[in-house]
Parts: C-alpha cells; structure tokens; sequence
C-alpha cells in the first residue's frame, strides 16, 4: 500500500520540486540532488504520512530548506536556469523566436534578483500554478503576505524590464 501511495503521490512531484531547487541553487546536479534526498527523507518518514496534512507542500517546504540550506553551506559559480528551459516558439520567423529567447532570458535574471520571498513566490504562483491558499502554508505566512510580495515583485519586474527595454529611446 506505502509503494502504491508514494508512486501516485509523491513521485509525480519530482519535476516541480526539481524546477524549485533549481531556481534557487542555480545548480542541475544540486537541485537533482536535492529532489533525491527529498525522496528518500519522504520515504524513510513514510509511517508519519497519516499526520502530513499536505504531501506536496510538504515537499515542497523540504526542498526549499535543503536548498537554502546548500547555498548557505558553501559558495559556488551559478549556472543559468535558461540553460535547461526549452522555449517552443509558436512563430514561425527565426527574429521573432530571437526576440522571445532574449525576453525570457531577461525575464529570469530579473526574477533572480529579487528578494527570496518575491521570488519564492512568483515561482511557486506563476510557474508551479500554486493558489494563494498553499503557498501561505508553504511559506507559513499569511495569504494576505502572499498577495503582497506576489505584487511588489511583479511590480519591480515589470519596472525593470520597461527600464531595459527602454533604453536608448
């Protein structure tokens, strides 16, 4: 029964707890460890599962510590997660997928520079699809703080990404 629960609840989560690590580390073969030491602490804790009111923020709390955690722990060179993401452009003139490229490389430096919980938050509403109501208990603050900080950093991307985009006219 335990197998049959982790497979269909947890191991679906692997992705999305991938993405969270690796917007945080800014490393693949940290974040990729990440998720396996999640699964394996999810494993190991898998007689307390009755008491967990929510596996997936769970998880999700989890990976987020083990990667705060990493980056506390030592100093490294970061990789870009524009590396890894893949953008499948609808158009079909090569300027405009450049140009597409261009602001979704910007958009995620931008995204990189803001406070921790700004982009927590952006990552877990607009990327993971999260509601209000869960990234509160995952961040364990209230949903009105959710509302706020989702606000202010999309407040400052989009000001720095007029101030970018503006220069020079």
């Amino acid at each position: 029964m335990r197998i049959t629960e982790f497979k269909n609840q947890i191991l679906p989560l692997r992705d999305k707890l991938f993405r969270l690590a690796l917007r945080i580390t800014q490393n693949p073969a940290e974040a990729e460890d990440i998720v396996q030491e999640v699964m394996l602490r999810m494993w190991n804790c898998r007689e307390e599962w009755t008491k967990i009111e929510s596996k997936e923020a769970y998880c999700c709390t989890m990976t987020r510590n083990l990667s705060l955690g990493k980056i506390n722990l030592k100093s490294h060179q970061t990789e870009h997660i524009d590396n890894y993401i893949y953008l499948k452009a609808n158009s079909q003139q090569p300027d405009e997928e450049i140009v597409k490229q261009d602001h979704l490389h910007l958009l995620h430096e931008l995204i990189g520079q803001l406070p921790e919980k700004q982009r927590t938050v952006i990552q877990l509403r607009d990327i993971e699809g999260m509601s209000y109501h869960e990234i509160a208990n995952y961040m364990n603050i209230p949903e009105e703080q959710v509302k706020i900080n989702l606000f202010r950093g999309r407040k400052e991307i989009k000001a720095l990404f007029l101030k970018i985009e503006g220069y020079g006219l």
